[in-house]
C-alpha cells in the first residue's frame, strides 16, 4: 500500500528524495520526520517512508504528516526490499537514505545533496553527533575511542545517512545483500569519490547500557565477517592493533578507555562466531534502549 496525498509538482521540484526504511519504529520516527518537515518547504525534499513488516503504528505515525510524506507499507520485514521500493517510488536525485532512528534536518539533507550534485563526489554523509545523556560510563568510553578511529572518521558508515548521486546510486544497485549495508555502500566508493560534509549533522542515538552495546557490536562483527568473506571491505577499513596504539600515542587520555573498547570488541567477535559458522546473516540484534525515553 502506498499513501500518497502530495501533488506531482512538489515531487518534481524536490531538491532530493529521502528514503526511510522503517521496521517497528513508531517510538522514534516522529523525531526524524519532525526535523525533516519543520523547515521552509521553498526548497522541498521528497520524503518516502517504507514501512516493512511493521507490527506497530509506524505507518500511521508517518501518514500523520500528510502531504509532506509518502508512505509505503510492505508486509515483509526486509530492509533491502524496503530500499528498493523506496527507490522505485522516488522521483528525484540526489537520493538520500536515512535510518528511521536517527535525526537529521532538511537543511543538512540539502547540504548532502549539494555535495554530490554536479561534483566529482558520488556519495556523501553527514558529521555524526552521538549524545551521551543517559548513557552508561563504559558505553561512553567505548564511543570515545570508536569515534576517533581513522576509518570511522572518514567512512560513510555508522551515520545512518548516505546521499548518492544518480551515478552513485547506479553503482550500488547490484551489490549483494549484506548485513553491514552501510559499510558495503561506503566501501563501494574510493576516498576521492566520497565526502563527509562538515556542515551537515546527524544525531545517532547510542545504546545506553553495556548489554545493549554488546548486541550492536555482535551484529557489527557478524556483518563485518560477511563483508570480508565477500571481499567487499578494504584493508584500511578494519581496526588494527597499530591503529589503536597510534591513537593512544596521539591522545594519551584514551589509555584508560582503550581496555573497554578492546574488551567489548573481543567479546562481540567471540559471540558472533556461532552466527558466522551457521551463515546466519539475517538475525538482526536490535538495541531497544536507544529507542526509549531517557
Amino acid at each position: 500500500m502506498r499513501t500518497d496525498s502530495s501533488d506531482g509538482d512538489q515531487s518534481s521540484r524536490a531538491i532530493a528524495s529521502v528514503v526511510i526504511p522503517a521496521h517497528n519504529e513508531e517510538r522514534v520516527i516522529g523525531r526524524l520526520l519532525d526535523a525533516l518537515v519543520s523547515e521552509d518547504p521553498a526548497t522541498p525534499i521528497e520524503i518516502v517512508v517504507v514501512c516493512n513488516g511493521c507490527a506497530d503504528a509506524t505507518a500511521a505515525v508517518a501518514a500523520g504528516y500528510g502531504d509532506r510524506v509518502f508512505v509505503i507499507d510492505l508486509p515483509e520485514p526486509s530492509k533491502r526490499k524496503a530500499l528498493r521500493a523506496g527507490d522505485k517510488a522516488s522521483t528525484s536525485y540526489p537520493r538520500v537514505y536515512v535510518d528511521a532512528d536517527v535525526e537529521i534536518s532538511a537543511e543538512s539533507i540539502q547540504r548532502l545533496a549539494d555535495a554530490v550534485r554536479g561534483t566529482a563526489f558520488l556519495a556523501s554523509a553527514p558529521q555524526r553527533t552521538i549524545p551521551r545523556d543517559g548513557v552508561g560510563l563504559l558505553v561512553r568510553w567505548y564511543y570515545d575511542v570508536w569515534e576517533r578511529l581513522p576509518q570511522v572518521r572518514s567512512g560513510l558508515f555508522g551515520r545512518g545517512v548516505i546521499a548518492l548521486s544518480e551515478a552513485g546510486n547506479q553503482r550500488i544497485r547490484d551489490l549483494p545483500p549484506m548485513m553491514a549495508d552501510d559499510l558495503v555502500v561506503s566501501e563501494a566508493f574510493a576516498a576521492e569519490e566520497r565526502i563527509v560534509v562538515d556542515d551537515a549533522v546527524v544525531v545517532v542515538h547510542p545504546p545506553r547500557r553495556l548489554r545493549d552495546l554488546h548486541r550492536r557490536r555482535v551484529r557489527s562483527a557478524t556483518g563485518n565477517a560477511q563483508t570480508d568473506a565477500a571481499g567487499l571491505r578494504r584493508a584500511g577499513s578494519s581496526t588494527s592493533i597499530s591503529s589503536l596504539i597510534h591513537l593512544v600515542r596521539a591522545e594519551p587520555r584514551l589509555m584508560i578507555k582503550m581496555p573497554v573498547f578492546v574488551g567489548v570488541t573481543a567479546v562481540a567477535k567471540l559471540a558472533a562466531r556461532g552466527a558466522i559458522r551457521r551463515g546466519d546473516f539475517d538475525t538482526w540484534l536490535r538495541d531497544e534502549s536507544s529507542r526509549s525515553e531517557v
